[in-house]
């Protein structure tokens, strides 16, 4: 009779698991919703990317054809030739290479010494100081080219790597400070009394403990960082000329055969070179760039 029973009490249970799995014409509609939003979403993102690597292995011919060629007939090396043969362009893509890197250790180092100050020190106007270097980085650069353009000049560093390096720092550095003040506000202060207890200076328990635990959010905003030195554009053609030029400015320069004529396929092609290495980076780090993206949300 309990057998009985329970069999008689599971069945509706049963019953209504089921149904709560039957697809509806609302369940149906929302996941087709769904993915028509992720297959859109991933096309217009990649699209442009894919459609610059095919044009730059496309016969010059078919660059204009009509109807529009979306596979070429040949495989044409000889814009990926030119860029490579080109001296300026080498010169400049070591530029673009020197400042970048040297901009984002900059930025990091003096960064993260005046995010742990904003993030674990008490001290008046903590939060004004904190928000005013926040709006250093809603200044649009045209705002302040003038006065850098005026500096640069009175030390003499136009068209010089320094001067994109000093830069570059307008945007970088405030930036930085700013995410990491985040990740350090974020840690629990008993890490850092626990290794003062054991002897540690507050340096050593900045540099051993906190830093360490930092270092998705120094991956993060070093890989952002280096991604906006790498495409800047503005202050490069301002301050440089030609012995300083990185790749955003050496592209735009390039000519073609005529006046009036733009090398596209050649734009293409050294474009893809460019994009190349920002993607092998966001590869390489994304798991910390997640960890970094989350981490810094979490509220101490």
């Amino acid at each position: 009779m309990a057998t009985i029973t329970t069999a008689q009490q599971t069945r509706p249970i049963s019953t209504a698991i089921s149904g709560s799995r039957r697809w509806t014409f609302g369940r149906v509609a929302k996941r087709a919703l769904f993915w028509l939003l992720v297959v859109f979403i991933i096309f217009y993102t990649v699209f442009p990317f894919a459609w610059a690597v095919i044009s730059s292995i496309k016969p010059n011919i078919e660059l204009f054809a009509t109807p529009v060629k979306y596979r070429p007939s040949s495989i044409n090396w000889s814009f990926y030739q030119y860029v490579r043969d080109n001296g300026d362009f080498m010169r400049a893509l070591r530029n673009s290479v020197i400042v970048s890197f040297v901009t984002v250790a900059i930025a990091l180092t003096l960064g993260s010494f005046t995010a742990y100050a904003m993030g674990r020190m008490k001290f008046r106007c903590r939060t004004f100081v904190l928000y005013l270097i926040l709006s250093m980085t809603m200044f649009p650069q045209i705002a302040i080219l003038g006065s850098l353009f005026e500096m640069i000049k009175t030390f003499h560093l136009f068209d010089r790597l320094q001067a994109l390096i000093i830069s570059y720092l307008t945007f970088t550095l405030p930036f930085t400070v700013w995410v990491l003040a985040n990740f350090f506000k974020a840690m629990p202060g008993e890490l850092e009394e626990a290794a003062l207890v054991d002897g540690a200076t507050p340096f050593q328990a900045f540099l051993r403990i906190l830093l360490t635990l930092a270092a998705p959010g120094l991956v993060t905003t070093g890989l952002l960082a280096f991604i906006s030195a790498w495409n800047e554009f503005l202050f490069a053609l301002t301050f440089t000329q030609s012995k300083a030029r990185t790749v955003q400015p050496a592209i735009a320069s390039f000519s073609g055969n005529t006046q009036y004529e733009l090398p596209w396929g050649n734009i293409v092609a050294a474009s893809v070179l460019v994009t190349i290495p920002l993607v092998v980076l966001v590869l390489i780090f994304q798991r910390k760039i997640l960890a970094g993206l989350t981490a810094g949300a979490v509220k101490g």
